[in-house]
């Protein structure tokens, strides 16, 4: 048992539950860190994935309900396997020994006291990649400092700036605030950015933003925030790969994919802006097959 779960406050919600004792708070997770499937995923960005994968863990829960999310069989249903702390930090370091380039943990924050334990035993056994933090951001600051020279890269969403957007489409007004707060937080501890000569990101915050439909001009007021807080060479991924699922297929502006116009005027943006450093994606990445397949543990 973890004392950080019998009162927990690890995120914004500060639901105050005792998870020890089995009470669930609006995550929903356990207080086992609960898995849903260990990969080496070639489709994260390529100073992430390289030529052997990036060794993504898929942790089960979230502390968001967006009505769009993709991996939302793990997210937002029961799919998983509940590990202690020493099986995850031999999850770790298997994936190493697969060659992974780095640890990629997915949608970690319900279990950041876990993760902390986990990963102090895997570098004590020799865990010698980077390790990602890979999170909607819907973070604490508290949280991201428990993480302190454990975490080498963050991997944080940018979703919404709007509280009403972000109520309708996540479950919280608050996310704007909480986001921008973690992510400064986040650079404040790693520090710039850094890719190495084989072109692998190996320290720094990389910013994931994905373009939804119909929503453009909260894109363009993140872009702007991005310009004005945050260092010009910050790197920052626009993405494409938005697709209807889950609960947004009966949404009036989700129903659809992006069009071409709608990313490339946002890709204008940002270099209109002056940003500097940024990846993009194929609009042909907006297709399900590039969602791992949770219903299948991964080959060991």
């Amino acid at each position: 048992m973890n004392s950080f779960y019998q009162s927990c406050i690890i995120c914004p919600h500060q639901c105050g539950i005792n998870r020890n004792q089995g009470q669930l708070g609006r995550c929903l997770a356990p207080a086992r860190p609960k898995i849903a499937k260990t990969m080496l995923h070639l489709w994260e960005e390529p100073c992430l994935s390289g030529t052997r994968g990036s060794g993504a863990v898929f942790f089960s829960h979230c502390n968001l309900r967006c009505i769009f999310c993709q991996n939302y069989a793990i997210s937002q249903e029961e799919n998983g396997r509940e590990l202690t702390e020493i099986e995850l930090s031999d999850l770790f370091l298997s994936l190493e020994q697969q060659g992974a380039h780095n640890i990629n943990l997915v949608s970690p924050t319900p279990y950041v006291p876990s993760i902390v334990q986990a990963l102090k035993i895997a570098k004590e056994k020799g865990l010698k990649i980077p390790v990602i933090y890979n999170t909607n951001a819907f973070d604490s600051p508290e949280s991201i400092a428990l993480l302190d020279g454990l975490v080498d890269i963050y991997l944080p969403d940018l979703k919404f700036y709007s509280p009403e957007v972000s109520q309708c489409l996540a479950g919280t007004r608050e996310y704007f605030s909480h986001a921008t707060k973690a992510i400064l937080t986040m650079l404040e501890q790693v520090g710039p950015t850094y890719i190495n000569e084989e072109g692998m990101m190996t320290r720094g915050v990389l910013i994931r933003h994905l373009i939804l439909p119909g929503y453009l001009e909260e894109s363009r007021v993140i872009l702007r925030w991005i310009r004005d807080f945050l260092p010009r060479e910050v790197y920052l991924s626009l993405m494409s790969q938005y697709f209807p699922t889950h609960r947004a297929v009966h949404h009036p502006k989700l129903n659809r994919t992006l069009n071409p116009e709608e990313y490339e005027a946002i890709i204008d943006y940002f270099l209109d802006l002056g940003l500097e450093n940024g990846f993009t994606q194929d609009l042909d990445s907006a297709d399900p097959q590039y969602v791992p397949d949770f219903d299948t543990e991964e080959e060991k």
